[in-house]
């Protein structure tokens, strides 16, 4: 029997990140959005010490269930995923809209 899907805003750090495939591509570090505002932009996934961490973006997130997060595809594609870059703490994102 298949979990339950659950919010991206109940997500942890730890988490099981799996491609469409099944197989294992690392772990959830960090979750990328506004709570306050749920707009969920997407993780940053770590594959193990000594590699960086990757960006996934909210749109390749295909199902979340407890303790684990799908992605839409397979392990060796995730690869080609960017590096994860965090903004400064100072740098306020905002949407298109409201830009100076």
């Amino acid at each position: 029997m298949a979990a339950d899907p659950v919010s991206w805003l109940v997500i942890e750090r730890g988490w099981k990140v799996v491609g469409s495939d099944g197989e294992e591509i690392g772990h959830v570090d960090e979750v990328v959005g506004d709570s306050g505002a749920d707009i969920f932009n997407g993780l940053s996934i770590s594959r193990g010490l000594l590699s960086s961490q990757r960006y996934v973006a909210a749109e390749r997130v295909k199902s979340i269930v407890e303790g684990c997060v799908e992605l839409d595809l397979p392990a060796e594609a995730a690869e080609q995923l960017g590096k994860y870059e965090q903004p400064a703490p100072s740098e306020e994102i905002l949407p298109p809209d409201r830009e100076t």
